[in-house]
């Protein structure tokens, strides 16, 4: 299985490795993400699968804490990035290869938890999606944990009206798509580019299609929680998060909402967790 060449080619720019740390809403993706990464995971030393990883960040992260952390990514330029991260870590990652979210060479109950911080986005078909938590969960032990990310339906729409995009009937083009089905591409419907460069092919949820897919796949779904909140929006996030006062009132923020449903869609990004069943259901539960 392979990606479709515009989405290697997009992350084979080399671009995605410094976004974490490029501006205000990187850093508050990163920061959220790593504080809901550890308050859902188990204890170290639990072996992490981080799937669609990219170039370590998070992966490397949790192996500073003692997880056991195996990479994998479908992006040749990503694997490299994060093989030579792990050669000079102070606690490298247990391993790093190539590799597809749709079938996983790892063997069955193997992982603690699984991380799906960006498969989803570029399956454009809900089977793929299914297909690929239905993996994950073949990897989990019984009680373990896959945590995904999605982007929302609306993400577009309303970064739009923050940058000041809508000048671009490009862009306005893709956004109608967009909310039309959730099938985001980078360019107008007859293939047209835009003034500016846009993220590439995609589908974006609604957050309620993010627990139905957790729930086709044979998880189950224990929460879906915005990752940024509404603060993703901030036209000088960058200058509120350089003041600590002010960054801790973004954090408590996104904290206090990460849950409302009203709002999961206002987000950058959203996380959806579901957990392998402890035990098969019942023949009994099962005919319900």
């Amino acid at each position: 299985m392979a990606l479709p060449e515009d989405i290697l080619t997009y992350y084979g720019q080399g671009t995605e490795d410094a976004r974490l740390a490029a501006d205000g809403l990187g850093w508050l993706e990163q920061t959220r993400t790593q504080e809901l990464l550890g308050r859902w995971l188990p204890p170290p030393p639990a072996i992490i699968l981080d799937v669609g990883g990219g170039s370590g960040h998070y992966a490397l992260w949790l192996a500073e804490r003692s997880y056991t952390v195996h990479l994998v990514d479908p992006v040749p330029l990503h694997v490299e990035q994060a093989a030579q991260r792990s050669q000079v870590a102070a606690r490298p990652l247990a391993s790093v290869r190539l590799g597809d979210a749709r079938r996983l060479d790892v063997p069955d109950s193997s992982a603690a938890a699984v991380l799906l911080l960006g498969p989803l986005y570029h399956l454009v078909e809900r089977a793929e999606r299914v297909g690929a938590l239905a993996e994950a969960r073949r990897v989990l032990q019984p009680g373990g944990l896959v945590l995904a990310s999605a982007i929302p339906r609306f993400a577009s729409a309303i970064h739009g009206l923050s940058a000041h995009l809508f000048d671009d009937p490009v862009f306005e083009s893709i956004v109608r798509r967009d909310l039309a089905d959730g099938q985001h591409r980078s360019r107008g419907p007859d293939g047209t580019l835009g003034r500016r460069p846009y993220f590439t092919t995609a589908y974006l949820h609604r957050p309620e299609e993010l627990a139905q897919e957790v729930r086709a796949a044979g998880l189950e779904h224990v929460a879906t929680l915005a990752i940024e909140g509404p603060a993703w929006l901030l036209q000088d996030l960058d200058a509120q998060w350089q003041d600590p006062r002010r960054r801790e009132t973004l954090l408590w923020i996104s904290r206090a909402l990460e849950a409302e449903p009203s709002l999961l869609g206002a987000t950058s990004h959203l996380l959806g967790i579901g957990r392998r069943p402890a035990r098969p259901p019942s023949i009994a539960a099962a005919a319900v």
